[in-house]
């Protein structure tokens, strides 16, 4: 048994190619306002060729890369996603192929939107129980390939990318980085939003995941800071899952945050890109040098199934 995990590396990839709320108005009945006033979206990120695995390896390589360690070190590898058009062999295993990690534990794991703090709650158990030492976790979606382009209601939302993070044990006598993971779910209202079938698009009852967002959600991230030891006015950042800034506003609004706590709303520039949103939020909020080595942070992702997990870490 190890004292605990912490991140101490973070990466993050998005295709090039924008696409802009100008440009959906010309292809649907919208306009650049309306998406703002609703969901506060400028743009996204459109994958064209690439993958869902291409865009996980690329986002991988930038966090082994500033890990300082190998892929010779790396013995796990997880990647949340509910959006890979492969279903075996799984993403974990092609990412870990491509970076060159022999014999890892490699397994895909899907709650949608929450999926990242549900890998990292796996990958700080594994590590606690002694089974892993050095742990991949990755977010990739690419959402574009289940989106519905002439359903305005849903395609102004989505985006595609990947964010990834090395996880690692602490040494002995160090605080753990990682405090414990809250998660559940409402299971009974899972229909709110829904992947089906073999073709399948996105279908969401925004209205009941925003209530259910907005009404629900602040008193489990409240929770989760108490169960790390730390009052949510000591958060030096708030990184929840970028699905809608009036949802993430609400959130807030709820949590008594300090106001130099820098709140991630990465989903102007980038939408929602799902188990990708958090990790990739947070590797621009480090990679700006916005939130200092050791300051704790508070992670907490929500959505599809509907699930929801969060963890208070301290920054890599």
């Amino acid at each position: 048994m190890t004292a605990g995990s912490r991140i101490v590396a973070m990466g993050h990839y998005q295709p090039s190619r924008v696409v802009t709320n100008d440009d959906l108005a010309q292809v649907m009945d919208t306009n650049d306002q309306w998406i703002r006033d609703r969901v506060g979206i400028a743009e996204r990120r459109v994958a064209d060729q690439e993958t869902v695995a291409d865009m996980a390896t690329f986002a991988a390589e930038k966090a082994l890369a500033s890990s300082g360690l190998t892929a010779a070190d790396i013995d796990m590898v997880a990647v949340a996603t509910c959006s890979s058009a492969d279903r075996c062999p799984n993403v974990a295993t092609r990412v870990a192929s491509r970076l060159g990690i022999a014999t890892p534990a490699a397994f895909d794991l899907n709650t949608a939107c929450s999926g990242f703090s549900y890998a990292l709650g796996t990958a700080d158990h594994a590590i606690r129980a002694a089974a892993a030492h050095n742990v991949l976790i990755i977010g990739a979606e690419k959402l574009s390939d289940l989106t519905d382009w002439t359903d305005r209601s849903t395609a102004v939302l989505f985006g595609d990318g990947a964010g990834a993070a090395v996880v690692t044990a602490v040494p002995d006598g160090e605080q753990a980085g990682i405090g414990p993971v809250l998660w559940g779910s409402a299971p009974e209202r899972g229909e709110a939003l829904t992947i089906e079938g073999w073709r399948p698009y996105i279908r969401q009852d925004g209205q009941a995941v925003f209530r259910w967002a907005t009404t629900l959600l602040a008193p489990f991230a409240r929770e989760t800071c108490e169960k790390a030891g730390v009052r949510p006015d000591e958060l030096a950042a708030f990184v929840p899952h970028q699905a809608n800034v009036r949802i993430i506003d609400g959130i807030v609004k709820r949590l008594d945050l300090n106001p130099a706590c820098v709140v991630a709303k990465d989903l102007v520039e980038s939408g929602n890109t799902s188990a990708a949103s958090v990790p990739l939020a947070l590797s621009k909020l480090i990679e700006r040098r916005e939130v200092p080595s050791g300051a704790p942070v508070l992670l907490f992702g929500f959505g599809g199934g509907l699930t929801y997990a969060g963890q208070v870490i301290r920054c890599p």
